[in-house]
């Protein structure tokens, strides 16, 4: 009696991102892992930037609210002296005060003091604002890096990928439509992942540069009005003192430098 013997052929595994993984080269695995790291960069910067934005947002309002009803300047003061300067407005109102009570008591001592208190004042607030915008701004490289980049890194596998596939198949020596198609197809997940790791950096890089410049204009307008309290004893227009202001009049924006 013959006995025949029945080969047991396994089936070739499924295409998806397992396999592409698997099948890589250490070019592809080095790609891969660049763009989750870029991946987790952007998102924890988005994160972060996100809760300091909220938190900034409600601090200036409550500080704001508090500062155009106080009946004058030494409310403020005693309010900072109790609860500190927590978002840019406040901190601007500290360094200002500062600087206004400095120059009383010691007038032009050093070269960094020299000129009138009102010079004196001009340049503090300038200092702050710079710092602020570049405390605002931190991060936000970052984001623009990963938004403009981490598509063309994407690319970048996909070609590779699709490259090594074609070499595989030519010696191989088929050219059947779903041995291209399958190789080539997981290829394109590296384009897939680029974009999925560059739309959400792009978002709130253009979400988080539009409110800072918003932050910036007000806080520029701020600025002036804060100047003009401290060395006219009186802000521009006559409504600045009701106390149903919480925010500054709708000034034209005043660059940084020239705060005046």
């Amino acid at each position: 009696m013959d006995t025949t013997t029945a080969s047991v052929v396994t089936p070739p595994p499924a295409p998806g991102i397992g396999h592409f993984i698997a099948q890589s080269d250490a070019v592809g695995h080095t790609l891969l892992v660049l763009l989750v790291g870029m991946s987790i960069a952007s998102w924890a910067i988005i994160v972060a930037k996100g809760v300091a934005q909220a938190l900034r947002a409600r601090r200036s309002r409550a500080f704001l609210d508090q500062f155009w009803n106080a009946s004058t300047l030494d409310e403020v003061r005693a309010e900072l002296q109790t609860h500190g300067a927590r978002d840019p407005f406040s901190h601007l109102s500290a360094h200002a005060l500062h600087a206004q009570a400095h120059h009383a008591r010691h007038g032009a001592a050093k070269l960094a003091e020299a000129g009138s208190a009102s010079e004196f004042i001009t340049r503090t607030i300038k200092k702050v604002l710079d710092e602020e915008t570049t405390r605002l701004e931190a991060g936000l490289t970052t984001l623009a890096t990963v938004g403009a980049t981490a598509p063309f890194v994407g690319l970048f596998g996909t070609v590779w990928g699709v490259y090594h596939a074609l070499l595989a198949i030519g010696s191989g020596g088929a050219g059947s439509l779903d041995q291209v198609a399958g190789p080539v197809g997981e290829a394109l997940i590296m384009t897939g992942i680029g974009l999925a790791v560059a739309i959400p950096a792009v978002v709130a890089y253009n979400a988080f540069t539009r409110g800072n410049r918003v932050l910036t204009g007000r806080l520029d307008a701020f600025a002036f009005e804060l100047h003009s309290f401290l060395t006219m004893g009186e802000a521009l227009g006559a409504d600045t003192q009701s106390p149903a202001r919480q925010t500054p009049p709708a000034l034209r924006p005043v660059a940084a430098g020239h705060v005046a």
